[in-house]
């Protein structure tokens, strides 16, 4: 399955690389061949990138899920940051089930995510009222993530584990735990959006 709002690009890629291989055909020469060959590799590549598999969603309500792939940054206080590789799944998925309260957008830099300096990157806010508390999602551009997609608007029901989200091409994203949850991973864990339990509620 391909992630929502990607099929147009894929298709412009494809007719790109397609015109190139036309053009190499009929000219041939070294330049030729290489953008024929440049536009197939990044095509296959956005093809793989812009994937969105099915995931199902584990635990009970109590159970909070990781709204990203990747490996665990950092845990600080409530906060679990999330670094997302190249290779790995970008569509966000919402880690507990609510309204959507606020969704804020802010311009900045892109630096990698997994700089110091990352803290002034773009970055698009998404605030859920679950009836265990606030939950803040941050979605934060990178180097190569140019692009933060929102699926959802406010005032909407998301359920657990439901896509909320994408940033095409990279990056982080951040998210609050509720007072009264035990965070469940640490720093360089892998986890697996939708589907890995990060922290569970304990006192409600």
């Amino acid at each position: 399955m391909i992630a929502k709002g990607c099929a147009q690009i894929l298709s412009i890629l494809a007719i790109i690389s397609f015109i190139s291989g036309i053009i190499y055909i009929v000219y041939h020469g070294v330049l030729a061949l290489t953008l024929f060959l440049v536009f197939t590799v990044f095509t296959v590549f956005s093809l793989f990138f812009f994937r969105d598999p099915e995931r199902h969603t584990g635990g009970d309500d109590r159970d909070m899920v990781s709204p990203a792939d990747g490996i665990v940054m950092s845990c600080t206080g409530q906060r679990v940051s999330i670094f997302m590789n190249l290779h790995d799944v970008h569509v966000n998925r919402a880690p507990f089930g609510g309204i959507v309260k606020c969704i804020k957008h802010e311009s900045g830099s892109y630096v990698p995510a997994f700089k110091k300096e990352s803290k002034n990157n773009e970055r698009n806010h998404i605030l859920l009222e679950s009836v265990y508390g606030d939950v803040l999602v941050t979605q934060i551009a990178g180097v190569f993530a140019r692009r933060i997609v929102t699926y959802i608007t406010k005032d909407s029901k998301v359920v657990k584990g439901e896509r909320i989200g994408m940033i095409r091409y990279g990056s982080r994203v951040d998210v609050t735990v509720p007072l009264g949850c035990d965070i469940l991973v640490s720093d360089g864990d892998k986890v697996r959006c939708g589907e890995t339990i990060i922290a569970r509620v304990v006192e409600y």
